[in-house]
């Protein structure tokens, strides 16, 4: 499938969710395979990985956003132009899992209805003190129409298998309208021609 419309594919992903739930290392298990040695993020951060898709290069710019309230305005900011979202909450705290409410209708109100949303319940290697059972997660993303997973940035556990979902989604959606706009454009340039040839 790779072909000229496809070059330069990139994606741009948002993560989002509470302060504390991992969010930073989500992503940077995910892109560097290792845990940060800081804590949390102040303001936002950034980080990019290339995947294969279809073998079409998809470049993620992957925006790390801080969850704390003071910084709420600035990383909301973020969302719009957003392709994707990682939702993340902490599934050994119950206020995030509440709060996600709050989240998902800000990625409604600034990236709009049709945005693809994944939620992660992370910290899943922390059983012994969950307040969050996997049954209200999955209730949860099945009430908002969403894939869920729940996973382990210290045990890299499904972080692969949650952006890889969501990039084939983004990658579905943005082929689809690459491809539709190609048409497009041959069309018009097919009508250009049979109007120069009339003259």
């Amino acid at each position: 499938m790779a072909g000229s419309i496809y070059n330069n594919l990139v994606a741009k992903l948002v993560m989002t969710g509470d302060s504390n739930v991992g969010k930073t290392c989500v992503v940077s298990r995910y892109t560097d395979d290792r845990l940060p040695t800081y804590l949390s993020t102040v303001g936002i951060d950034f980080k990019t990985k290339t995947v294969l898709m279809d073998e079409t290069p998809l470049k993620l710019q992957i925006w790390d956003t801080a969850g704390q309230e003071r910084f709420h305005t600035l990383s909301v900011s973020y969302f719009r132009g957003a392709h994707g979202f990682i939702l993340v909450y902490d599934i050994t705290n119950s206020s995030s899992f509440e709060n996600t409410s709050l989240w998902m209708k800000d990625i409604k109100m600034k990236a709009g209805e049709e945005v693809e949303v994944v939620l992660l319940g992370n910290k899943c290697d922390r059983e012994d003190e969950r307040e969050v059972s996997k049954e209200r997660g999955e209730k949860l993303a099945w009430e908002y129409g969403i894939p869920f997973f729940e996973t382990s940035a210290r045990e890299n556990i499904n972080i692969e298998n949650a952006f890889h979902m969501l990039s084939e989604a983004i990658y579905a959606k943005r082929s689809s309208v690459l491809i539709h706009q190609n048409v497009v454009i041959l069309g018009e340039s097919k009508k250009s021609s049979s109007c120069v040839s009339c003259w």
